[in-house]
């Protein structure tokens, strides 16, 4: 009966390792019918360039030339960069103002978007492109992240983490942008700032929301100028308690001079303390007056003149051999193929 059991078993471990090989045999051919399909496409590929090699050259040469010659005749194109930081929320309007500038040159209307950044329409023809891009880093991020927290309430801080914050962040919400001027005058974007930042500062709502800002912090000045004026007749009076006590004769009083001094030393530990944190406050306000000061402030101005773009990869020199190469190898596959369906069909 063992025996029996013995090859019943050899029979089926048999059967397994055959079904194995078999499964191994048919992948290993599997992959060498890709590799040899994927070779023989290469080579195929390799017989076709090798083909027509000589109208490739031809064509590419030939948009060499030509693109030279578009290039040589275009007018240049001038970058010219300037970045700014909004106050009082107007990163938004500011995007607005910028896609209706840009539309504006795109579209070619060139009297409206003289009108708007007041310039002449000769030079408002020279402008190709407006564009507001924000950039900031993780600690930029990071101190935003910060001030934001510390506008929530204690059981708000708990809710909102890190991750959240950027998994929400807007590129409106960074605390710089970049505003980019493209045109064919190098001088055009220069003039084009004051029209840029006047179209945000003249706006009614943001001229209301800094006007409160100013009253607020000159009310906030005014309430710790008089908190320390408080804290310095306060230390001006135990200052008098001290000479006072000094001069009076010992055994003259039932105070206990030891917890006497104490308790004065520690009212003027907290006065001194509370102090320090009015004067790092009025730090705070005045750093916070001098950026709010305008509701755009301009960290990098426009330069006088932009920069000349010389991208060789946006050239014309560049792209039209491309384009011509890539033309010429579709149109000869397409050829190539229709060649292929007649003798198809007549096979």
């Amino acid at each position: 009966m063992s025996n029996k059991e013995n090859t019943s078993e050899e029979i089926d471990l048999g059967q397994l390792f055959r079904l194995i090989g078999d499964v191994f045999n048919k992948l290993m051919l599997f992959i060498r019918k890709t590799f040899y399909g994927l070779f023989h496409l290469v080579i195929l590929f390799l017989q076709f360039i090798r083909l027509h090699f000589i109208k490739f050259v031809i064509a590419g040469v030939f948009g060499s030339v030509l693109g030279w010659y578009w290039d040589s005749v275009s007018e240049p194109v001038y970058v010219s960069s300037m970045v700014i930081e909004p106050n009082f929320s107007s990163a938004q309007q500011l995007y607005n103002n910028i896609e209706f500038y840009n539309e504006l040159a795109d579209k070619e209307e060139n009297r409206v978007l003289s009108q708007e950044l007041v310039i002449g329409d000769s030079l408002a023809k020279t402008i190709k492109g407006i564009t507001i891009e924000s950039f900031s880093d993780n600690t930029q991020k990071i101190r935003q992240f910060s001030s934001f927290i510390q506008e929530l309430d204690t059981v708000s801080r708990k809710l909102v983490d890190y991750k959240d914050y950027l998994e929400n962040f807007n590129d409106i919400n960074s605390k710089f942008h970049k505003i980019q001027i493209k045109a064919t005058s190098p001088i055009v974007a220069k003039k084009c700032q004051n029209a840029i930042v006047r179209s945000i500062e003249n706006n009614e709502y943001f001229q209301l929301q800094k006007k409160v800002n100013d009253i607020n912090i000159a009310l906030k000045d005014s309430l710790i100028e008089k908190q320390l004026t408080e804290i310095d007749s306060l230390q001006g009076f135990y200052k008098k308690i001290k000479i006072v006590e000094a001069n009076k004769p010992m055994g003259s009083t039932n105070i206990s001079l030891s917890e006497q001094a104490s308790n004065e030393r520690n009212s003027e530990i907290n006065l001194l303390l509370q102090s320090k944190s009015l004067q790092d406050e009025k730090i705070r306000l005045n750093n916070l007056q001098a950026n709010t000061e305008n509701t755009i402030n301009v960290i990098s101005d426009f330069p006088s003149r932009g920069a000349l773009v010389n991208d060789f990869l946006r050239s014309k020199k560049f792209l039209l051999p491309l384009i011509f190469i890539g033309l010429l190898f579709f149109s000869l596959i397409l050829l190539s193929l229709n060649k292929f369906l007649k003798n198809y069909n007549q096979n």
